[in-house]
């Protein structure tokens, strides 16, 4: 397989690596020629996480490095290496278990990254040579920064049409079927809450669905809104909270990645991919507060705000992946605020009707340490989006629990039976971290990854 730039093919002329943890120290530094221990005490290299050391040689030139690690399954206990040693290759010096060597590559892999389309980085990261390259972590990697290049670009070349190449190019790579009904077409083929949200864009609304796998296999529905910029609507969004909403396509970026994912390591799974992409914009024909949008599972929805708007179109998608009958619904979304009020920018929140699917989900994440957490679906909570003239409203005047509301306002849509779970993402890093520089981030993906793998691979 093709190496990213970050890896070197070939220890020749790589110098060691030693991945340290605080209570390996004594021994580590015991095992080093005296000149090296020396320079390490001398530099206060206590192994610390995220911390790393540059060894000397007897003659003053680079012999090898150290890095600190706490937990040496955490792929993100190894970002800071590519960027915090000097730009050249190392070879693992340090036994790891197989899980292990897995989190460094794809940590490392992580670390390295930089957003390159505009602007090229200052400098290379430096590179890593393995004993042996994991083609599962490779896949995973690979995954999340898809994710981080699809949020990361400007809505200027990542609108729905540029989003709709993306996916028919990964389907032709795959060998999926891609079908797009777009504009118009959606109310003639009857998916017209996608069509209200998008209609005032000069791009097209669109719903994009990719279709891979055999028909014998367990069936998979991926859902993803795809808001590629999202003014607010007519509930015009000040100007700090509209900035970074590019990012509004995220839960659309997890879902194809997840879908590729699955695709590359040959899942025996059906998968069924759903994005209703649009742009929320400001025109003529914007659809306004206290309309009643029609929706394709026949439930009349008020509009209460305008920048409510990727439930309404999540709802047709829904409704759509529904009708196949899958064995399971997972949706992705960048939908509240709320959720990053209640839980921080780390931690999406997951939601599902399906206690073991919740559980696999969850457990996934820790073992994975791409971490998510449950929140309630509290139907009670339903009071919130009373319409006095529709089915439904999309919100209300009450600021409470807008995160369960909105989750609980999706299962609406999701019909009794159907074993559903809804992640609600930040999708974003708002300040460089090693391991994850600003801009667009991958959260549960990997989890819903090996959820996946887990429960149809045994």
């Amino acid at each position: 397989m093709n190496l990213p730039a970050c890896f070197a093919e070939s220890a020749a002329g790589a110098l060691p690596l030693h991945v340290v943890a605080r209570d390996g120290l004594d021994a580590w530094r015991a095992a080093l020629p005296p000149a090296a221990a020396a320079w390490a005490q001398a530099q206060g290299f206590d192994a610390a996480p995220a911390t790393a050391l540059a060894l000397p040689g007897a003659d003053g030139q680079l012999a090898g490095a150290a890095i600190g690690v706490a937990d040496p399954l955490d792929p993100a206990a190894y970002g800071h290496a590519p960027f915090a040693l000097p730009a050249r290759a190392f070879a693992l010096a340090t036994p790891l278990p197989d899980e292990a060597r897995a989190a460094l590559q794809l940590g490392w892999g992580l670390g390295s990254y930089r957003f390159e389309r505009y602007r090229k980085p200052l400098r290379a990261p430096a590179q890593l040579h393995l004993p042996a390259f994991d083609e599962d972590a490779a896949a995973q990697l690979a995954a999340c920064l898809r994710v981080r290049d699809l949020v990361n670009t400007p809505t200027e070349d990542m609108g729905p049409d540029q989003l709709e190449q993306v996916v028919r190019e990964i389907g032709e790579r795959h060998r999926a079927q891609v079908e797009v009904i777009a504009g118009d077409a959606l109310l003639a083929q009857n998916f017209p809450a996608i069509h209200a949200v998008g209609r005032a864009s000069h791009r097209a609304p669109r719903l994009i669905a990719l279709r891979w796998g055999e028909a014998a296999h367990p069936h998979v529905a991926l859902v993803g809104k795809g808001v590629c910029f999202d003014t607010g609507g007519l509930d015009l969004k000040p100007a700090d909270g509209m900035r970074n909403m590019k990012k509004d396509m995220g839960g659309a970026a997890h879902a194809i990645a997840l879908a590729e994912l699955v695709m590359a390591r040959r899942l025996p799974l059906r998968i069924t991919l759903l994005v209703p992409a649009v742009e929320n914009a400001v025109g003529p024909d914007a659809f306004r507060p206290g309309e009643v949008v029609a929706t394709r599972a026949g439930v009349s929805v008020e509009i209460d705000n305008t920048d409510a708007e990727g439930r309404v179109i999540l709802c047709d998608a829904l409704a759509y992946a529904a009708e196949h009958r899958p064995e399971l619904v997972l949706d992705f979304a960048t939908l509240t605020g709320a959720a990053r009020i209640a839980l921080g920018p780390d931690l999406p929140a997951l939601y599902s009707n399906d206690d073991e699917l919740a559980a696999q989900w969850l457990d996934a994440g820790t073992r994975l340490r791409d971490p998510l957490w449950r929140m309630p679906l509290w139907r009670p909570y339903l009071r919130y989006l009373s319409s006095t003239i529709a089915d439904i409203a999309n919100g209300g005047p009450s600021r409470m629990a807008g995160s369960i509301t909105a989750a609980i306002y999706l299962e609406r849509f999701v019909p009794a039976g159907q074993k559903w779970a809804h992640l609600d993402v930040y999708a974003w890093n708002d300040n460089d971290r090693p391991g994850r520089p600003a801009g667009g981030e991958a959260q549960g993906l990997r989890a819903a990854y090996a959820m996946l793998a887990g429960r149809y691979c045994g």
